[in-house]
């Protein structure tokens, strides 16, 4: 869901934006899996079809061409950041750019019931303008 919700926001920044290229890949993810009928429910109704996507473990190569990781929750960037070999210093939590006093973190709703996705997705979309923001910041310190 958050691959499908950044790269929807992504869509309609101006370049060099628009060209980002964003990854979903899994700490315990088993490749090549299709997304929960709940993940693909949740985001019909904002016009974005996962019918298509299949999971990805998470690999050295992929942390590698990293401009920034994002993840859901603290231990998710803990695994990455001891289990891997980071060669970007941007891990961040996808909610870490929010105010302080909002929860940092988006629990995993798998296997959970479709409010839990809901609230998973509106988590996720509350997030998206913080992390553009951060990303415009990157790309012009780039440039």
């Amino acid at each position: 869901m958050a691959q499908a919700l950044l790269a929807h926001a992504l869509d309609v920044e101006p370049e060099p934006l628009r060209s980002l290229r964003v990854v979903s890949a899994g700490i315990s993810a088993y490749d090549g899996e299709r997304v929960s009928p709940n993940s693909q429910r949740v985001l019909e109704p904002v016009g974005l079809d996962l019918s298509k996507h299949l999971s990805q473990r998470l690999t050295q190569d992929l942390i590698d061409q990293s401009l920034a990781i994002f993840c859901m929750t603290a231990m998710h960037k803990l695994l990455v950041e001891t289990q891997y070999n980071p060669t970007t210093p941007h891990i961040y939590l996808m909610r870490e750019f929010l105010p302080d006093g909002q929860e940092k973190e988006i629990p995993d709703p798998y296997g959970l019931d479709r409010a839990a996705y809901e609230t998973c997705r509106d988590s996720m979309v509350e997030a998206i303008p913080s992390i553009l923001a951060f990303l415009r910041k990157q790309v012009k310190k780039k440039n």
